[in-house]
């Protein structure tokens, strides 16, 4: 009979709740540097240097030549279909006075090309692509090699 007895009113002690506080706020520190740090590129990538006093490459010496349109009927004339075509050659400027010297021997070899491709393919998206390289690499065989850098599509318009 030692024993006191607890009074049957008393409230058991609550636990704290500073643990749980101090917990969000680390949480949200963490979390707002750990963002803060990928944002800025310090972790998971670089962020751009500002280049400082550097100057822009100059252009290469290139002119560009300009070639006539083209119409194209395409497939049987009873179809009525036409491909209109214009473009422009890229050309080193040493060159520009031969490669428009050329030119109706280009217009001859594009517009042999391009009467020569099937309507179907020129439906497809990627048609534009593959008709490019193959033209460009035509010209250059007329051209001569070294002297026609690219050709630019200026008007691919098929109706």
């Amino acid at each position: 009979m030692a024993e006191a007895e607890m009074p049957q009113d008393a409230v058991p002690k609550k636990k704290s709740k500073l643990p749980l506080i101090l917990g969000l706020v680390l949480f949200v520190a963490l979390g707002g540097g750990g963002f803060y740090a990928v944002f800025s590129g310090l972790i998971l990538g670089h962020a751009p240097e500002p280049v400082v006093g550097e100057h822009a490459s100059d252009l290469p010496d290139i002119a560009f030549v300009p070639l006539e349109r083209v119409t194209i009927t395409l497939g049987e004339v009873s179809a009525n279909s036409h491909l209109r075509f214009a473009a422009q050659l890229e050309v080193n400027s040493a060159y520009q006075s031969d490669v428009v010297m050329l030119t109706p021997r280009i217009l001859d070899v594009i517009n042999g090309y391009l009467r020569a491709v099937e309507v179907q393919e020129l439906g497809d998206p990627n048609a534009l692509v593959r008709l490019r390289s193959q033209m460009l690499r035509r010209i250059q065989i007329v051209t001569g090699e070294g002297r026609v850098r690219d050709l630019l599509v200026t008007e691919f318009v098929l109706n």
